[in-house]
């Protein structure tokens, strides 16, 4: 099974560093995978998208048109990148900062209020998290306990934000895994 996901939002949303989270937790299963950024004119404030894929067989290219899944973190990267989800595939909307209820019909849109969800969990920085916890609860890429594992490694150097950053996974997770039982229902 090879998953490919477009993540996409302003600069300094952590869009890199949950791409980066993803592909580290593909190669601890064994998986095959890739990354590759994309930046905008400026880092912080800018666009900024990266495409990871993970699968079980070789990676062709790190280049993707037509993702399995896009995690859409603003209005501009919803309208960006919503055209080219794969028929089937799915689109995780950050409804704090982008509006809701999308026009597609052949995608599953999974709606998911990230910044919310970070100010909830005291660590307005966790957004990111919030849509890869649903991402994965959505998608089952890789298991929500090897992202665990990477993102204790990749914070070490910063202990003081791991459990929120943590909290706000398992929160998204959850409520990826309700919208992907709602659909099976």
């Amino acid at each position: 099974m090879e998953h490919q996901v477009i993540i996409a939002g302003f600069g300094g949303q952590g869009v890199m560093l949950i791409g980066k989270i993803l592909a580290h937790a593909g190669m601890k299963e064994g998986k095959e995978v890739s990354w590759l950024p994309s930046y905008g004119p400026e880092m912080r404030g800018g666009t900024s998208n990266c495409t990871v894929v993970v699968s079980d067989e070789p990676v062709g290219s790190p280049l993707v048109y037509r993702p399995s899944a896009v995690i859409a973190m603003n209005e501009p990267s919803v309208g960006k990148f919503e055209p080219r989800v794969a028929p089937g595939g799915v689109l995780l909307v950050n409804t704090s900062l982008a509006r809701g209820g999308r026009s597609r019909t052949d995608v599953r849109v999974v709606e998911i209020a990230a910044n919310d969800i970070a100010a909830a969990v005291g660590n307005a920085r966790a957004a990111n998290m919030a849509a890869l916890g649903a991402y994965l609860g959505a998608t089952g890429s890789v298991s929500l306990e090897t992202v665990e594992t990477v993102i204790r490694e990749m914070l070490a150097g910063k202990p003081q934000v791991i459990e929120s950053n943590l909290e706000a996974l398992r929160r998204g997770h959850t409520l990826g895994v309700k919208a992907l039982q709602q659909e099976a229902a």
